[in-house]
Protein backbone atom coordinates (compact mmCIF):
# COMPACT_ATOMS: atom_id res chain seq x y z
CA UNK A 1 0.00 0.00 0.00
CA UNK A 2 3.12 2.61 0.85
CA UNK A 3 4.17 1.45 -2.59
CA UNK A 4 1.32 2.68 -4.20
CA UNK A 5 0.80 5.63 -2.80
CA UNK A 6 4.43 6.40 -3.18
CA UNK A 7 3.96 5.82 -7.05
CA UNK A 8 0.69 7.64 -7.19
CA UNK A 9 2.45 10.65 -5.75
CA UNK A 10 5.62 11.14 -7.69
CA UNK A 11 6.21 11.85 -11.09
CA UNK A 12 4.88 11.54 -12.99
CA UNK A 13 2.03 10.33 -11.92
CA UNK A 14 1.03 13.01 -8.96
CA UNK A 15 0.54 15.02 -12.47
CA UNK A 16 -2.83 13.42 -12.93
CA UNK A 17 -3.48 12.30 -9.11
CA UNK A 18 -5.66 15.50 -8.06
CA UNK A 19 -7.43 15.37 -11.74
CA UNK A 20 -8.59 11.91 -11.25
CA UNK A 21 -9.60 12.86 -7.62
CA UNK A 22 -11.69 15.44 -9.14
CA UNK A 23 -12.59 13.38 -11.61
CA UNK A 24 -14.24 10.69 -8.96
CA UNK A 25 -15.92 13.45 -7.08
CA UNK A 26 -17.60 15.03 -10.05
CA UNK A 27 -19.19 11.43 -11.19
CA UNK A 28 -19.91 10.91 -7.29
CA UNK A 29 -22.67 14.11 -7.32
CA UNK A 30 -23.53 12.80 -11.12
CA UNK A 31 -24.60 9.56 -9.05
CA UNK A 32 -25.94 11.44 -6.62
CA UNK A 33 -27.88 13.42 -8.68
CA UNK A 34 -26.62 17.03 -7.61
CA UNK A 35 -24.70 17.37 -11.03
CA UNK A 36 -25.80 16.81 -14.54
CA UNK A 37 -23.96 14.59 -17.09
CA UNK A 38 -23.25 17.94 -19.61
CA UNK A 39 -22.10 20.43 -16.55
CA UNK A 40 -19.41 21.06 -18.61
CA UNK A 41 -21.43 22.27 -21.83
CA UNK A 42 -23.39 24.96 -20.69
CA UNK A 43 -26.20 23.31 -20.27
CA UNK A 44 -29.48 23.90 -22.22
CA UNK A 45 -29.93 27.78 -23.88
CA UNK A 46 -30.99 30.31 -26.67
CA UNK A 47 -28.36 30.30 -29.41
CA UNK A 48 -27.26 33.53 -29.91
CA UNK A 49 -26.83 33.65 -33.58
CA UNK A 50 -29.50 31.19 -34.55
CA UNK A 51 -27.76 28.06 -35.33
CA UNK A 52 -27.08 25.12 -33.04
CA UNK A 53 -23.96 25.29 -31.27
CA UNK A 54 -20.86 23.29 -31.59
CA UNK A 55 -20.58 20.20 -29.26
CA UNK A 56 -17.45 20.89 -26.78
CA UNK A 57 -16.58 17.07 -26.76
CA UNK A 58 -15.75 14.56 -29.47
CA UNK A 59 -18.35 12.91 -32.09
CA UNK A 60 -21.03 14.33 -29.51
CA UNK A 61 -19.90 12.98 -26.39
CA UNK A 62 -20.60 15.22 -23.56
CA UNK A 63 -17.04 17.25 -22.43
CA UNK A 64 -17.21 15.78 -18.86
CA UNK A 65 -16.99 12.13 -20.67
CA UNK A 66 -14.01 13.40 -22.86
CA UNK A 67 -12.33 14.78 -19.85
CA UNK A 68 -12.88 11.49 -17.44
CA UNK A 69 -11.35 9.39 -19.73
CA UNK A 70 -8.26 11.46 -20.57
CA UNK A 71 -7.60 11.98 -17.59
CA UNK A 72 -8.17 8.30 -15.82
CA UNK A 73 -6.42 6.62 -18.60
CA UNK A 74 -3.57 9.06 -18.40
CA UNK A 75 -3.25 8.57 -14.33
CA UNK A 76 -3.32 4.45 -14.98
CA UNK A 77 -0.79 4.72 -17.60
CA UNK A 78 1.28 6.88 -15.58
CA UNK A 79 0.84 4.44 -12.46
CA UNK A 80 2.03 1.38 -14.53
CA UNK A 81 4.88 3.20 -15.84
CA UNK A 82 6.09 4.24 -13.19
CA UNK A 83 6.18 1.60 -11.27
CA UNK A 84 8.49 -0.54 -14.18
CA UNK A 85 10.84 2.36 -14.53
CA UNK A 86 13.27 4.21 -12.67
CA UNK A 87 15.46 7.52 -13.06
CA UNK A 88 13.79 11.28 -14.71
CA UNK A 89 14.59 10.45 -18.27
CA UNK A 90 12.58 7.14 -18.14
CA UNK A 91 9.92 8.52 -16.17
CA UNK A 92 9.89 11.49 -18.88
CA UNK A 93 9.26 8.89 -21.51
CA UNK A 94 6.32 7.59 -19.08
CA UNK A 95 4.42 10.83 -19.04
CA UNK A 96 4.85 11.23 -23.07
CA UNK A 97 3.64 7.89 -23.19
CA UNK A 98 0.35 8.69 -20.81
CA UNK A 99 -0.54 11.54 -22.84
CA UNK A 100 0.00 9.81 -25.65
CA UNK A 101 -2.45 6.97 -24.87
CA UNK A 102 -4.60 8.96 -23.25
CA UNK A 103 -5.30 10.92 -26.79
CA UNK A 104 -5.63 7.68 -28.52
CA UNK A 105 -7.66 5.57 -26.06
CA UNK A 106 -10.04 8.34 -25.41
CA UNK A 107 -10.62 9.25 -29.59
CA UNK A 108 -10.96 5.20 -29.62
CA UNK A 109 -13.69 4.70 -26.77
CA UNK A 110 -15.68 8.01 -27.11
CA UNK A 111 -17.65 7.15 -30.46
CA UNK A 112 -19.74 4.01 -29.30
CA UNK A 113 -19.83 6.20 -25.72
CA UNK A 114 -21.05 9.09 -27.32
CA UNK A 115 -24.69 7.01 -28.07
CA UNK A 116 -25.39 6.92 -24.84
CA UNK A 117 -25.41 10.43 -24.33
CA UNK A 118 -27.83 11.52 -27.65
CA UNK A 119 -27.49 15.48 -27.65
CA UNK A 120 -30.17 17.64 -27.78
CA UNK A 121 -30.46 21.01 -29.77
CA UNK A 122 -30.71 24.08 -28.39
CA UNK A 123 -32.97 26.26 -28.75
CA UNK A 124 -32.85 28.98 -31.27
CA UNK A 125 -34.25 32.25 -31.40
CA UNK A 126 -36.03 31.82 -34.54
CA UNK A 127 -38.18 28.91 -32.67
CA UNK A 128 -39.74 31.78 -30.37
CA UNK A 129 -41.23 33.12 -33.34
CA UNK A 130 -45.24 32.74 -33.27
CA UNK A 131 -45.24 31.73 -29.46
CA UNK A 132 -46.51 33.16 -26.52
CA UNK A 133 -44.84 35.14 -24.01
CA UNK A 134 -45.18 36.71 -20.82
CA UNK A 135 -43.73 40.46 -20.38
CA UNK A 136 -41.33 40.64 -16.86
CA UNK A 137 -40.52 44.51 -17.16
CA UNK A 138 -43.18 47.12 -16.27
CA UNK A 139 -43.72 48.00 -19.92
CA UNK A 140 -42.63 47.21 -23.60
CA UNK A 141 -42.07 50.08 -25.68
CA UNK A 142 -40.35 50.51 -29.29
CA UNK A 143 -37.12 50.43 -27.53
CA UNK A 144 -37.21 48.39 -24.30
CA UNK A 145 -38.69 45.69 -22.97
CA UNK A 146 -38.03 41.46 -22.06
CA UNK A 147 -40.44 38.40 -22.07
CA UNK A 148 -40.32 34.96 -20.90
CA UNK A 149 -40.67 32.70 -23.48
CA UNK A 150 -41.52 28.87 -23.78
CA UNK A 151 -39.53 26.17 -26.44
CA UNK A 152 -41.22 23.75 -27.80
CA UNK A 153 -38.74 21.11 -25.38
CA UNK A 154 -40.16 22.54 -22.13
CA UNK A 155 -37.61 25.12 -21.53
CA UNK A 156 -38.12 29.34 -20.76
CA UNK A 157 -35.96 31.89 -21.95
CA UNK A 158 -35.73 35.78 -20.89
CA UNK A 159 -35.44 37.71 -23.81
CA UNK A 160 -35.27 41.31 -25.52
CA UNK A 161 -38.71 41.97 -26.57
CA UNK A 162 -39.66 45.17 -28.38
CA UNK A 163 -43.66 46.90 -29.72
CA UNK A 164 -44.26 48.54 -33.12
CA UNK A 165 -45.70 51.69 -31.52
CA UNK A 166 -47.16 52.32 -28.47
CA UNK A 167 -49.10 49.42 -26.90
CA UNK A 168 -50.92 50.27 -23.92
CA UNK A 169 -51.54 46.51 -22.48
CA UNK A 170 -48.09 45.57 -22.95
CA UNK A 171 -47.04 45.51 -19.41
CA UNK A 172 -45.81 43.04 -16.36
CA UNK A 173 -47.69 39.61 -16.53
CA UNK A 174 -49.18 40.34 -20.08
CA UNK A 175 -49.21 37.98 -22.50
CA UNK A 176 -48.31 38.47 -25.65
CA UNK A 177 -47.44 36.84 -29.51
CA UNK A 178 -44.05 37.02 -30.78
CA UNK A 179 -44.42 37.52 -34.31
CA UNK A 180 -40.78 38.13 -36.00
CA UNK A 181 -37.36 38.53 -34.52
CA UNK A 182 -34.85 41.46 -35.59
CA UNK A 183 -31.53 39.96 -36.22
CA UNK A 184 -29.78 43.75 -35.85
CA UNK A 185 -31.30 45.01 -32.95
CA UNK A 186 -31.26 41.16 -31.56
CA UNK A 187 -35.21 41.62 -29.92
CA UNK A 188 -38.22 39.80 -30.57
CA UNK A 189 -41.34 41.89 -32.09
CA UNK A 190 -44.40 41.11 -29.87
CA UNK A 191 -48.18 42.42 -29.77
CA UNK A 192 -50.64 41.58 -27.54
CA UNK A 193 -52.79 38.94 -27.16
CA UNK A 194 -55.15 37.26 -24.76
CA UNK A 195 -54.85 33.51 -25.77
CA UNK A 196 -57.85 31.19 -25.25
CA UNK A 197 -58.12 29.13 -22.00
CA UNK A 198 -56.50 25.78 -23.52
CA UNK A 199 -53.58 27.59 -24.89
CA UNK A 200 -52.59 29.21 -21.35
Amino acid sequence: MHGFIETALGFPTALFSFALLVVIGYWGLVLLGGLGVDVLDGGQGVDTHGEVPAHPGWDGAPATVVVSLLVSIAWFVSLAGSALTEGLPARAAVLAAAVGSAWAGTRALVRPLARLFPRERAARRHDFVGRICVVRTGRVTGDFGQAEVRAEDGSTAVVQVRSRGEEPGLTIGRTALVFDYDPDGEFFLVAPFDPAPSDR
